[in-house]
């Protein structure tokens, strides 16, 4: 079902796939980002970047976050925080993954579908949305990033906002051995998270009113240490985790 306003068109379903992150450290607001839902037969799961969960670097310890979600499918001008502890017991809730290159910039955490407002209203990606062996992603692919940029979105509508993207590597290859492709976009702080898409003109029946390929998961700018800040411009390319780390990190 597409959530909609009467008299006008009804809401496109992937934005309601996506939310607005609030990291917090006790009641001290931290940073925002974004992140989207991602359904299996084990649950329901908030997907984002592991650097909105932690960050040594910056010295970013949130031991909480709070996502927006939509509550009334005829008005979405209403909405509520729900807020979700990232320890317990002092340890970690959130699950990450790894591989022979170090870490990948993406993390899980589970969401009690019971603790959910009653009247919540939002979309999820499941398996049958991620890519499939044998399926052609070309350089130069239209792709969409969906997210937050600088916290920026619909305040009346809560709804977040679309960033065109190509594919800029080669989908498949791990990027200089890393988990990772790059992508041609304009990005900014706060699209941490965001789930990059193609779309899909033949839709499998599973992914019912979700026509998208979710290909990966938007990390972070990426720069070259050479580049001389005050002559040359960003490259404008970014860093996008392969999204099949979701079947991993999902698993009990």
């Amino acid at each position: 079902m597409s959530a909609g306003v009467p008299g006008l068109q009804p809401i496109e379903p992937i934005l309601l796939t996506v939310v607005r992150i609030f990291t917090f450290e006790q009641q001290r607001r931290l940073t925002n980002a974004t992140g989207f839902l991602f359904e299996t037969a084990q649950g329901l799961f908030l997907v984002t970047s592991r650097h909105v969960m932690i960050d040594t670097p910056s010295k970013h310890f949130p031991d909480r976050i709070e996502i927006e979600l939509h509550t009334d499918a005829e008005n979405l001008a209403e909405s509520t925080g729900f807020s979700i502890p990232l320890y317990r017991a002092r340890k970690s809730i959130w699950r990450q993954g790894g591989d022979a290159a170090g870490d990948i910039d993406v993390a899980v955490i589970e969401i009690e579908r019971e603790a959910l407002p009653k009247t919540a209203v939002y979309r999820a990606f499941t398996p049958a949305h991620l890519w499939q062996p044998g399926e052609l992603v070309e350089v130069g692919s239209s792709l969409l990033v969906v997210g937050f940029p600088l916290g920026f979105h619909d305040t009346l509508h809560h709804m977040p906002v679309a960033r065109q993207a190509v594919v800029a590597s080669s989908f498949g290859l791990r990027f200089q051995g890393e988990g990772f492709f790059l992508t041609d976009a304009r990005t900014h702080r706060g699209t941490s998270g965001a789930p990059v898409v193609m779309r899909v003109q033949q839709p499998v029946k599973q992914m019912q009113d979700l026509p998208w390929r979710l290909l990966g998961v938007h990390s972070s700018r990426l720069d070259v240490g050479t580049r001389d800040l005050e002559v040359d411009e960003a490259l404008g390319l970014n860093c996008s985790w392969y999204a099949d780390i979701l079947l991993t990190l999902t698993q009990r």
